[in-house]
């Protein structure tokens, strides 16, 4: 493993020094990247793995339970899942700005926020799908999310009355092979790969970081990673922090 740091300013500082120096640089986030934007994740000690609910949420989350109790689903979906109040921080505005000026070529995401579009950046591959794309089952007709929030139950197409599901990738559902495709390619062509608030135990999508064959990678996140002793760079600090330069 390369070096560790703790303290947030070094770490931006060492951040924007490796960025500066690369050609082409994608960014590999997880639910850490939102959770400055108010956002809980999953393993946490504040996140939805340690609440209480009727049912843990990786079965609330799972296609059998969709299928078996979609009205629960939506309840849940609806309270825990989207977040509209969410504005992007400044890891994701930061991200943005390098696509503009040209350093990074794509952000590859677990998350399904949408934030990271929100701050401006264009080339985005939402592994998970995205809660703003709600789609009917029986014609296709794409809804928002904000039409997802005023209704109640379980959501029927205007159109066709048939039942609208979320595009998410909920457990025991596969990855979009386009999508995989899609980041796998901008791994494996970065010279620089940042990886940021994620625990990288998530499989498929964790196992996406193993396509990058650039020079380095740093890894952004409050907690160890299976991958850490790879990195050439560790910044244990506030991901918001580590991209405010």
């Amino acid at each position: 493993m390369g070096r560790a740091i703790t303290d947030a300013h070094e770490a931006a500082r060492e951040l924007q020094e490796r960025v500066d120096r690369s050609r082409n640089v994608v960014f590999f986030g997880g639910a850490g990247v939102s959770t400055a934007s108010g956002i809980p994740d999953f393993r946490s000690p504040d996140g939805l793995y340690y609440q209480q609910f009727e049912y843990p949420p990786e079965t609330m989350l799972s296609h059998s339970f969709y299928v078996s109790h979609t009205k629960e689903f939506f309840d849940f979906y609806r309270s825990r899942m989207i977040a509209l109040g969410a504005k992007p921080n400044q890891a994701h505005i930061k991200l943005a700005e390098l696509e503009a000026e040209g350093k990074v070529s794509a952000v590859v995401t677990q998350n399904i926020d949408g934030l990271h579009q929100m701050a401006g950046s264009k080339r985005v591959w939402e592994l998970h799908g995205s809660v703003h794309r709600n789609i009917c089952r029986r014609c296709g007709a794409v809804y928002s999310a904000e039409w997802v929030l005023d209704t109640t139950g379980v959501p029927h197409c205007e159109a066709c009355g048939g039942e609208v599901k979320p595009d998410v990738v909920l457990y025991e559902e596969g990855l979009d092979e386009r999508v995989i495709t899609g980041a796998v390619r901008a791994i494996a062509s970065a010279d620089l790969l940042i990886i940021g608030g994620t625990s990288l135990v998530v499989y498929p999508a964790a196992g996406l970081v193993r396509y990058f064959q650039g020079n380095e990678v740093v890894i952004c996140n409050l907690q160890p990673t299976p991958q850490d002793a790879r990195a050439d760079l560790v910044l244990a600090c506030d991901i918001a922090k580590a991209f405010d330069w």
